[in-house]
């Protein structure tokens, strides 16, 4: 007998962490099954657009917007694109007919969803955060399961249909191992001496940036190795400052593109705290400080950073205090051998590992029930 060839749709995105959970799970659902057929539905404009099809996989989208709630003269906007969005979003499913619906948080999640549960079609949702979104608490309720990466999300979600999975991260990252000598030769780094990676995310963080620019002397003086991946908007300026601090040990970028090779040369990490770095960062057992986004829906980044920071699985420095405290507290950590090894125990105890085959499981297992 004929094996059914499974139809998906994988929805959401908005930022890369959720864009690469989405692949990811994706990826992992055709390993399992190599006919299978998917389709991903995202916001027009953002960057799923863009990263979905380069990663191999076909994606419409919807002129679904986000909510300002200090602006109400957008509300009417935002109401007429959510309701062009349902109906587009029916159509979408309608014509695609999938076996399953895959949301990973995001704008374009709570109408391709909604369409699919109205339409008898199962959802499952995977969570990124420790502290739900606002789309994924909203679908909750018609999903069959509910996969998280943190403990107690039994507060937005029933409980009984949550799954610790963990985070699905790009698997790429786990092949180069620490130290690697063609890592350390890629950034022109000394095995001697210990190197630090800075992340902002593809888009960059100001504070981050800023406080690097104001503690490039003191970077210099300490004879620290530096990997500054700045993000686009703040690459500019930043360049500027590093050409002007002449310091040799120092790399300044715009953007990583072989990220396996800087982390495996890295002996600290300085990262914003959004959960697909965090996830990363947990399974390659990196000692990191966190530096959480203010400017981020509910603050859950401060959230995700304290679920580490509580177990000694990481160092919090809030946004409001970076400029201040950030480059004197990497210094002294980058140099205590004891606690850089504390905290990469720490955080090594919080890794899921194989997320995204775990996920693509659950998935088949309920819809061939």
């Amino acid at each position: 007998m004929e094996t059914k060839k499974h139809k998906f749709i994988i929805s959401g995105g908005g930022t890369g962490g959720h864009i690469f959970p989405a692949v990811s799970i994706a990826n992992a659902l055709k390993a399992k099954e190599p006919e299978a057929e998917f389709l991903f539905v995202g916001a027009e404009g953002r960057m799923e657009m863009e990263k979905v099809p380069q990663a191999g996989y076909n994606i419409k989208g919807l002129p679904v917007v986000g909510l300002n709630r200090k602006n109400p003269l957008q509300w009417i906007s935002f109401a007429w694109k959510f309701f062009k969005s349902k109906r587009t979003a029916k159509q979408i499913v309608k014509d695609f007919a999938p076996d399953a619906v895959v949301g990973v948080g995001g704008y374009a999640s709570a109408p391709t969803l909604d369409a699919a549960s109205a339409l008898g079609i199962p959802t499952f949702l995977q969570e990124q955060n420790s502290f739900a979104g606002k789309a994924n608490k909203m679908l909750a309720k018609n999903a069959r399961k509910i996969c998280v990466a943190y403990e107690g999300m039994e507060r937005f979600f029933p409980k009984e249909k949550i799954i610790m999975t963990g985070n699905p991260v790009r698997q790429n990252l786990m092949d180069v191992p620490f130290k690697d000598a063609e890592a350390l030769k890629a950034f022109n780094l000394d095995p001697a001496k210990k190197t630090l990676l800075i992340i902002g995310g593809s888009l960059g963080a100001r504070t981050v940036n800023n406080s690097v620019i104001g503690g490039l002397q003191k970077l210099k003086d300490a004879g620290i190795q530096v990997i500054w991946q700045t993000g686009k908007f703040y690459y500019d300026g930043a360049k500027a400052e590093a050409d002007k601090s002449n310091n040799p040990l120092l790399t300044c970028t715009a953007f990583v593109k072989n990220m396996d090779q800087a982390y495996a040369a890295a002996d600290l990490v300085i990262s914003r705290a959004g959960a697909s770095s965090i996830s990363e960062l947990c399974l390659l057992k990196k000692p990191c400080v966190l530096v959480p986004s203010p400017n981020v829906a509910e603050d859950h980044q401060t959230k995700n950073a304290l679920a580490l920071s509580t177990k000694g699985a990481a160092i919090l420095v809030t946004d409001a205090e970076a400029e201040q405290k950030l480059i004197d507290t990497v210094i002294k950590l980058i140099a205590d051998d004891k606690q850089l090894a504390d905290l990469s125990e720490n955080i090594a105890k919080l890794a899921q590992l194989d997320s995204a085959a775990r996920i693509a499981d659950i998935i088949l297992n309920e819809i061939k029930k």
